[in-house]
């Protein structure tokens, strides 16, 4: 009886292992994109990575048929959002995101919405009900954010007073 219970344990190690071998670099990523750091320093998307994959391990047995990775990105989306959540309503935390990367000027929701839809490829569906919005709501904030992403505002206002209006 022992001796199958080591053996069921060691087949689940071996298992979370390659899962964790194949997916850890896209979770991360994906992590780095919500909260906008940087790639080489980002101590709260690896925080979010880790507590995704704890969360994976300890429904391991139960996933039954279901991805895992599916159900780490599910949880990376709804910690970050609650965190945010709590960021807002706390008093307000230092932000630490990349001023370099476009996604730092998004709000927390918008750059959720985007990462998910755009990067993740997750359908509209799918991110409404995982954030309780209707989806037109979801669409709408995706479209907004991509535009934001797609023509930031300082750069083209910078552009627009930059040589041409010192010519005149």
């Amino acid at each position: 009886m022992r001796d199958r219970q080591v053996s069921r344990d060691a087949r689940r190690a071996r298992e979370f292992e390659a899962f964790v071998a194949g997916a850890a670099g896209r979770l991360l990523h994906t992590a780095t994109l919500l909260t906008a750091e940087a790639p080489d320093a980002n101590p709260r998307a690896r925080r979010l990575l880790t507590l995704a994959l704890a969360h994976v391990y300890a429904r391991w047995d139960r996933l039954r048929g279901e991805d895992p990775y599916d159900c780490a990105r599910q949880y990376l989306a709804t910690r970050f959002a609650r965190a945010t959540w709590h960021q807002y309503v706390a008093p307000a935390r230092s932000r630490r995101s990349d001023p370099g990367n476009p996604l730092a000027a998004l709000a927390p929701q918008e750059r959720l919405i985007l990462v998910l839809r755009l990067y993740e490829g997750v359908a509209e569906e799918q991110v409404a009900a995982l954030l309780g919005l209707p989806m037109e709501r979801v669409h709408t904030i995706c479209d907004r954010a991509t535009s934001a992403v797609l023509h930031p505002v300082g750069r083209s206002a910078a552009r627009a007073v930059g040589p041409k209006a010192a010519a005149s």
